[in-house]
């Protein structure tokens, strides 16, 4: 690999990275979404919610004065009680009634599995940009850059699913949440979206053979033909 281009790989990996781990907090964390109740008491408590593909949190807060962001019950950052669960995604359907019908479980089992398959893309892909640094293995950078697309796309589609979910919750009349709001989770997912799909596709162009500077450049590379002589 030429140093140019490498240089350029490298800068693109770096920007890579950064995708990953903007995906690696947003699936491990669980501030997607927040959801609250109408809320016009003061002097009072409320129960907020927020979570993420894995795990649910309510927390109940002491409310003193009305959110200056119109948000309802809240912010999150208030102190007060707080009880976590993780999603039962394998629990039996019995079991699991009540449970679904509140948090369309479905919903977050979906956008959890395509996180999961954005992971092996871009696992994938790292491997493929790793090993392309070897003496004559360029031809990696083009599976490389497919494999990041495909892991954006992965992402924009969980984001999608989990946008779905809580547009359901929120219209569903067996839920008392009203206001809702996207938080840093979920601003994390949309990033590296963004990132790996611009990566994915830099490595595609930088794994491009190099087009000539002019036109004649190849004719004059070429080797003169041999002419017989006339008889």
């Amino acid at each position: 690999m030429l140093e140019e281009k490498k240089t350029k790989v490298k800068i693109t990996f770096f920007i890579i990275l950064v995708g990953i781990s903007c995906m690696l907090a947003a699936m491990v964390t669980d501030h997607w979404t927040v959801l609250s109740p109408p809320f016009d008491k003061f002097n009072a408590t409320c129960e907020t919610v927020h979570f993420g593909l894995w795990k649910l949190c309510m927390k109940t807060v002491f409310m003193v004065e009305e959110d200056p962001e119109g948000q309802g019950c809240g912010p999150i950052s208030l102190p007060g009680a707080k009880n976590c669960s993780y999603f039962k995604h394998f629990t039996k359907e019995e079991e699991a009634k009540g449970f679904e019908a509140k948090t369309q479980k479905e919903y977050n089992l979906s956008a959890a599995a395509i996180a999961v398959f954005s992971l092996a893309f871009m696992i994938l892909g790292s491997l493929c940009v790793v090993c392309s640094f070897g003496k004559g293995r360029d031809y990696l950078l083009r599976p490389a850059g497919m494999f990041f697309a495909f892991a954006g796309l992965c992402i924009i589609i969980s984001v999608e699913v989990m946008r779905n979910s809580t547009k359901r919750m929120i219209d569903s009349e067996e839920t008392v949440w009203e206001q809702y709001y996207y938080s840093w989770s979920f601003e994390c997912a949309c990033t590296s979206f963004v990132l790996l799909v611009f990566s994915g596709l830099s490595l595609l162009i930088i794994s491009m053979p190099q087009m000539p500077r002019n036109p004649w450049e190849t004719c004059m590379d070429a080797e003169p033909d041999s002419m017989e002589p006339l008889d």
